[in-house]
């Protein structure tokens, strides 16, 4: 999909600890951290989708409202390299392919059918600020999860709801758009998002 040049396009790598917002009214989240202290972005900037504060990665940003109405949809995969508390077995990952009962907006939901594997090697990542637990407090294990859709801390429920919580979360894929080897806090300019081939 492609837009009008007057539109301008970001992608990033969304640190740890941020919120996906340019700034907030809530006099709780004066402290926490906003996209805005990563660059000067134009006016009008927007995040598409939003990943939550505890989570990382793979962030668009755009000045299109269509553009951004057009990748949150549920056409457009995502795909989120989870590390799990434990070692994830092959029936928990049976469970969250076919599906998963999580609470959403205080209600029951059912995730759809969903891409899931584990990953035989440690994802090569931007060590985190924060420090992840480790080994001796028990295994992790890690998983890749691609989904079409995208409820509020909806991997990290879905992982939950099969017995291994997610410790770290990092979205690696947008559609066509990877995360590659950006650092924690780049900010890369695009001419435009090609999310398909």
């Amino acid at each position: 999909m492609e837009t009008s040049k007057s539109h301008r396009h970001f992608i990033i790598y969304k640190p740890f600890g941020y919120l996906s917002q340019f700034k907030s009214q809530d006099s709780k989240q004066q402290k926490k951290q906003f996209l805005g202290e990563l660059c000067e972005f134009p006016e009008g900037i927007m995040a598409i989708g939003r990943l939550d504060e505890k989570s990382e990665g793979l962030l668009l940003l755009t000045t299109d409202g269509k553009m951004s109405d057009f990748i949150n949809s549920q056409k457009v995969e995502k795909e989120y390299y989870a590390q799990l508390d434990g070692d994830i077995s092959n029936e928990a990952i049976e469970q969250l392919k076919s599906g998963v009962e999580i609470g959403f907006n205080g209600k029951k939901y059912q995730t759809k059918s969903c891409e899931v594997f584990r990953l035989n090697d440690i994802p090569e990542l931007p060590s985190r600020l924060k420090k992840i637990r480790d080994d001796r407090h028990g295994p992790t294990s890690w998983i890749s999860v691609t989904l079409k859709e995208g409820k509020f801390r909806q991997v990290r429920k879905m992982t939950s709801a099969v017995g291994f919580p997610t410790l770290r979360l990092v979205r690696v894929r947008v559609g066509n758009i990877l995360l590659d080897n950006m650092q924690v806090g780049d900010v890369i300019e695009m001419a435009e998002f090609r999310v398909r081939d």
